[in-house]
């Protein structure tokens, strides 16, 4: 029987692109008109509801060649955020720091099987978890998704070092941030702009969210745990065993990793570090951390500092691996001080990443024509997923010239109408998943939908505190699956994953969280819940 080739991830998205253009000449054109609207202090483009109007369609032909330059326009962030972190990772990559904190890392949790309590539940298995939960904490408190382009280079062959495949590597940084995104206690990007347009109190109804977060956690850390499992006892039946041989051959062994002594530049790089951190910690102290309604002033950058300046000299005492490491260290936690703290988004992550790299190359004493050809490799090694993340971007320019975008919006919005409690919240949710896949913006799709379906929920009587959840759960699940996503096409495209093969898998996963997802609005329609 002859083997079915899968197509690969650009071949699907033109195909769907070209699908769209199709239905431009089927639909008819349509369009809201939009009115600005204060959201938290920020001025937000919202749709008026009761404005829709048919217009003259534009039907896409040409189009079509010229929407994957719109799109690589309009995603132009993430590209140039994907290159420039593949352009780091490379340099840091030649180094071999990375892979010796893995190989590291495994030896220490190695000797953790001598207890009995880690043989019986497995160190794999509680190191998984715990990646899991911080990433899914990461996604709930804020909104984590971007960021975990970044991460893929470090998990998936610290995925493939534990005996796994590079989806293990995917589901525990870029599936756990985005099941917390979906289940958000405090996300600002989704949660905290659906209900500012509902005129609800900012993060109410926290403590069934919290539930829901929890419940939708365990539920990706067992699927998770399961699947590895699986193929950990047999490699050969991961759906990406072939195609993991890259990673496979990047994955040194103990005896390929032999220590270096730091060398003069290390130590002016520490120097250098110290200082700037040191000049940081005197000049803003405190750091203001907004969580939800909470704010914290704490003393962030002297702790970094301390932290940054004890680890990198015993770093650099024991090997110039070492102390990259310690590099790294310091840029994950910057990333998280800067998104938490002062509001750092992809530009800043990216400047962020791409001074680490060059922070390393000095470090390990490297001429500057090397790093610049080293980061030039990493870039070229990345292209593909930055191109295929352009071409998505495609699909939501040719519905938007096609003037199509508002009629399936208010098409599906009139299927809600005499449907009942129920009805209409299973209509509501369907809508605003299946929406996601046109619309991966969480807080743009907020903008579309949340003011009609908060006038819908008071017509049948459903709070808006439950339409806010519903959009929740329908902008974070099909997240995981839409080629429209510039993030899950980024985060693929690093793991080299075609598009396919991932949907293949993941599938089964998303349509048990949306069941799931279902079955917990439901609560909310017959029990009197804070904040609902």
């Amino acid at each position: 029987m002859k083997k079915i080739k899968i197509p690969h991830t650009f071949t699907i998205v033109f195909s769907i692109i070209v699908f769209c253009a199709v239905m431009t000449w089927i639909l008819p054109g349509g369009e809201y008109a939009r009115i600005t609207v204060q959201v938290d202090g920020t001025p937000r483009q919202v749709v008026d509801v009761d404005s829709f109007r048919h217009v003259d369609g534009v039907p896409q032909t040409w189009q079509i060649f010229t929407a994957f330059f719109k799109g690589f326009d309009r995603t132009a962030n993430i590209i140039v955020f994907i290159l420039m972190i593949g352009g780091a990772f490379w340099v840091m990559n030649a180094t071999k720091a990375i892979d010796l904190g893995i190989l590291h890392f495994m030896k220490q949790t190695r000797k953790l099987k001598r207890f009995r309590l880690f043989r019986k539940v497995g160190v794999e298995n509680i190191i998984i978890a715990s990646i899991m939960i911080m990433f899914s904490l990461f996604g709930a408190v804020f909104g984590m998704s971007e960021e975990t382009i970044a991460f893929m280079i470090i998990f998936v062959p610290f995925a493939i070092s534990m005996g796994y495949d590079s989806i293990v590597g995917v589901l525990i940084c870029y599936v756990a941030a985005h099941v917390g995104f979906a289940g958000a206690v405090f996300n600002p990007f989704t949660l905290g702009i659906a209900q500012g347009l509902s005129g609800l109190p900012a993060f109410s109804g926290l403590e069934y969210r919290f539930l829901c977060w929890l419940i939708l956690t365990v539920l990706a850390i067992t699927i998770t745990l399961i699947y590895a499992s699986h193929i950990k006892k047999n490699p050969q039946k991961s759906i990406m065993y072939e195609l993991d041989e890259y990673w496979r051959k990047r994955t040194v062994q103990d005896e390929e990793i032999s220590l270096e002594k730091s060398r003069w530049a290390t130590w002016i790089v520490y120097v250098l570090i110290s200082s700037v951190l040191v000049y940081f910690s005197i000049q803003y102290p405190y750091t203001i951390i907004k969580i939800g309604n909470g704010q914290y002033q704490l003393l962030i950058f002297p702790v970094i500092t301390f932290i940054f300046i004890v680890l990198g000299f015993f770093g650099g005492r024991k090997s110039v691996h070492h102390f990259i490491l310690t590099l790294l260290l310091l840029t994950v936690l910057m990333l998280v001080v800067g998104v938490l703290g002062y509001h750092w988004y992809i530009m800043e992550i990216a400047g962020l990443f791409f001074a680490m790299g060059f922070a390393t190359g000095f470090a390990y004493s490297m001429k500057a024509d090397k790093m610049m050809r080293l980061f030039l490799e990493g870039c070229k090694d990345i292209m593909v997923a930055a191109l295929v993340v352009g071409m998505a971007g495609g699909i939501i320019i040719i519905l938007e010239d096609g003037k199509i975008i508002d009629t399936l919006l208010y098409e599906i919005s009139q299927a809600m109408i005499n449907t009942g409690k129920e009805g209409t919240l299973a209509v509501m949710y369907l809508i605003q998943n299946g929406l996601n896949i046109l619309i991966p913006s969480g807080s743009a799709k907020a903008a579309l939908t949340i003011p009609m379906m908060a006038e819908f929920s008071d017509i049948v009587g459903i709070s808006r505190q439950l339409t806010v959840l519903a959009f929740q759960f329908g902008d974070g699940f099909t997240n995981m699956i839409t080629p429209t996503s510039g993030v899950l096409i980024g985060c693929l495209g690093i793991a080299r994953i075609p598009y396919a093969k991932w949907f293949k898998f993941i599938l089964p996963f998303i349509i048990a969280l949306i069941l799931i997802g279902f079955l917990l609005l439901l609560p909310a329609i017959y029990f009197p819940l804070n904040g609902f």
